[in-house]
């Protein structure tokens, strides 16, 4: 793999507060990371502005929204991020089925192939353990509920999925090469944990099978953010053939 195949196989995380931020971050890595995440915090903040901002700088989106709601409301909320342009956008598979049946068939009717975002199901947040599913009710094991989504998001129709690292052999197993998988939880060697319980390096994740790694503390956090992507990708790049 090329480093830039590798650089674009990452996407920087947004964790930010303002556009002011934006700008700083979209000039810091520029054609140093593939994309770049706007999630909640930040749309809450700005709005599509966050978009448009990144845009401007010729930087690609992922809107990490993660809808949840009633099947027409999503499948409005998922047309709109289509018309901002953005390159990913998501939902939460919990959703269930008809929710993104509704959400495909929406985004396809109103845009072709080639102009809209790749659609994806976000399986169990990578912050969860089997502790968590419990305590709300969910006996099955973490693995099971996310082979168990992404088959049912997939039949729905989904591009793709959000799942960390340690599942994405179970998700190419159940759903196939060509199924996008966007790993969170990746975390370099030289970076912290946080809150992440189930992560991968980011030379695992792809050699595993991922098609894009969400990066955001490791990168932000380092005393030279570019210089960081940089290792990441060619790390990713002389690990992989």
């Amino acid at each position: 793999m090329t480093a830039e195949e590798a650089r674009k196989k990452i996407i920087f995380a947004l964790d930010v507060h303002g556009l002011d931020d934006i700008e700083h971050w979209a000039e810091t890595l520029a054609g140093k990371v593939g994309m770049f995440k706007v999630g909640k915090e930040l749309f809450t903040s700005c709005g599509p502005a966050a978009v448009k901002a990144v845009q401007r700088h010729g930087g690609q989106v992922f809107l990490d929204l993660k809808y949840h709601d009633i099947p027409n409301t999503v499948a409005s909320a998922m047309c709109e991020a289509a018309r901002l342009g953005v390159q990913l956008t998501n939902l939460h598979a919990l959703g269930g089925a008809e929710m993104m049946e509704t959400a495909v068939s929406a985004v396809h009717r109103e845009f072709n192939d080639a102009e809209r975002p790749r659609l994806l199901a976000v399986t169990i947040l990578t912050s969860s353990n089997a502790l968590t599913l419990r305590q709300v009710g969910i006996e099955h094991s973490v693995q099971d509920m996310v082979v168990r989504l992404a088959r049912l998001a997939k039949a729905s129709g989904m591009d793709g999925v959000v799942a960390s690292p340690v599942e994405i052999g179970l998700i190419r197993e159940a759903c196939g090469p060509d199924f996008l998988i966007v790993t969170p939880g990746v975390r370099p060697p030289f970076a912290a944990l946080d809150d992440q319980k189930r992560v991968m390096t980011p030379l695992e994740a792809v050699s595993s099978g991922a098609d894009y790694l969400v990066i955001g503390r490791p990168i932000a956090k380092a005393s030279d953010p570019a210089q960081a992507a940089e290792c990441i990708a060619a790390d990713i790049a002389d690990g992989t053939p």
